[in-house]
């Protein structure tokens, strides 16, 4: 059996993180390393190795996890805007291998150069 993910053992309570949100879908902890002023992390319970395993009956719980983000965000007056990051596998810089949406704000964040690749 594959080891449980770090993500895994702070909904367990095995590895202590402060709660700023939680209910019987997910929770929302402070990133430890933060890559901006205010960087959360949206966690379902279920643990999705990332969002391409989800399924048909993930929807709800995929739904969820951005209303609680945008709940989140209201809470934390983030007026000038947020960024949601999910990354998915290894190559798109995922570490942890349990789904989570990053909540990122309180720092420019521009848009330029993310799609450079994508063009012809």
């Amino acid at each position: 059996m594959a080891e449980a993910s770090v993500f895994s053992r702070i909904i367990a309570g095995d590895i202590p993180a402060p709660r700023l949100y939680e209910d019987d879908q997910c929770i929302v902890i402070k990133d430890r390393a933060p890559q901006a002023p205010t960087h959360l992390l949206i966690i379902p319970r279920k643990p999705l190795v990332s969002v391409a395993d989800a399924r048909e009956e993930d929807v709800p719980l995929l739904g969820h996890l951005l209303w609680v983000a945008s709940k989140m965000a209201e809470r934390l007056k983030l007026e000038d805007g947020f960024r949601l990051v999910i990354n998915n596998g290894r190559g798109a810089g995922q570490t942890v291998f349990h789904l989570h949406i990053h909540l990122l704000a309180q720092r420019e964040l521009p848009e330029e150069g993310l799609t450079e690749d994508l063009q012809d």
